[in-house]
């Protein structure tokens, strides 16, 4: 009778501490020592030093693990974090540490009206300054654009690729000129004619603010290559609500059709050779950007992997989340032990 009864209580002891260490280990991961002794849910606004002075940035943190820590960067420009609040159940389930984030203009961060601030070179002097805030560096530093920042994600690697870990590109070519003629000679030709027709007479008169113009481009543009779930998620509602306009237009332009703003004549593509990281591109079958020059890009670099989302657009995170998130924390988690 004791040796069953010594088993059974080695059993409940080992129970036990298997619930101690779970206990801790959730204690450690939701902790942040923070030097502010005001508990603020991982929120902090970053001071960001610019050529016109200083400004604070939105942050929040979730997770706390030394070895791997995510920037999110959002894309627009002038959008939000919100959009990308799905990465939140899947990084936290693995353990990750990562970062939302608000660019410089957008809106939970400081929205100054110098419009010499809206320049690539200026975000990525700005992502420097935000990795150097959550004590990231190059044993533990990933950062994940998606669309417009891919752009940022790409630039910032091209000159800081030396803070980097690894590297992930979301639906975002290297090209803005290549990017434009997919738009035009791709997916504008797959509208109905008479649609298109009367989109491209609202552009030539630049009438952007006619709500007709939105009429026809949220069935016809959006939900075929933006996100194509039937009920669009709260975060996308909520980033679209929010985004800056104004620096919007500015860089991006104001036509869905290509850009037609500062990132115009925007072309990385020839230095991709100098990015030697591991590297992921994330191209998707319904996406604004065309997949096969995403895949064409994770060859370009010198350490890439393509991710393909065959029933995904621009926002594969939530119309073909399974793969896309699948994929991404894939990367993170070989980049992390060193198998690619």
């Amino acid at each position: 009778m004791l040796r069953p009864i010594l088993l059974l209580v080695t059993i409940l002891l080992t129970i036990s501490c298997k619930k101690e260490n779970k206990s801790e280990t959730l204690s450690d991961y939701f902790t942040y020592n923070q030097k502010n002794a005001v508990e603020s849910a991982g929120v902090q606004m970053i001071p960001i030093k610019t050529p016109v002075g200083e400004f604070k940035v939105w942050t929040k943190r979730f997770g706390n693990n030394p070895k791997i820590k995510v920037l999110l960067l959002h894309g627009g420009p002038a959008m939000t974090h919100e959009y990308m609040e799905c990465f939140e159940t899947f990084f936290q389930r693995e353990g990750f540490e990562f970062y939302e984030y608000d660019q410089l203009g957008s809106y939970y961060s400081d929205q100054p009206k110098d419009s010499s601030l809206w320049t690539t070179e200026r975000f990525v002097e700005e992502v420097e300054q935000v990795r150097k805030a959550i004590g990231a560096d190059q044993n533990n530093f990933y950062v994940l654009g998606n669309s417009w920042g891919g752009i940022l994600a790409m630039e910032y690697a091209l000159k800081y690729q030396k803070n980097l870990k690894g590297l992930l590109v979301s639906n975002m070519v290297a090209s803005a000129p290549e990017y434009g003629k997919y738009a035009d000679e791709v997916l504008a030709k797959q509208m109905k004619p008479e649609i298109l027709t009367e989109i491209r007479a609202l552009e030539a008169k630049k009438d952007f603010a006619n709500p007709r113009y939105m009429e026809l481009l949220i069935p016809n543009f959006y939900k075929e290559h933006l996100c194509r779930l039937k009920e669009w998620p709260d975060g996308l509602n909520r980033a679209s609500k929010h985004m800056n306009g104004e620096v919007y237009t500015m860089m991006q332009g104001p036509s869905e059709f290509g850009i037609n703003g500062r990132l115009a004549k925007w072309d990385v593509k020839n230095r991709l050779k100098e990015i030697t990281i591991p590297t992921l591109m994330i191209g998707a079958k319904y996406d604004t950007m065309d997949p096969k020059a995403m895949e064409e890009q994770s060859k370009l670099v010198q350490n890439g992997r393509f991710l393909y989302c065959p029933n995904g657009s621009h926002l594969a995170m939530w119309d073909d989340q399974k793969v896309f998130m699948n994929g991404v924390i894939k990367f993170i988690n070989d980049v992390d032990n060193g198998k690619i």
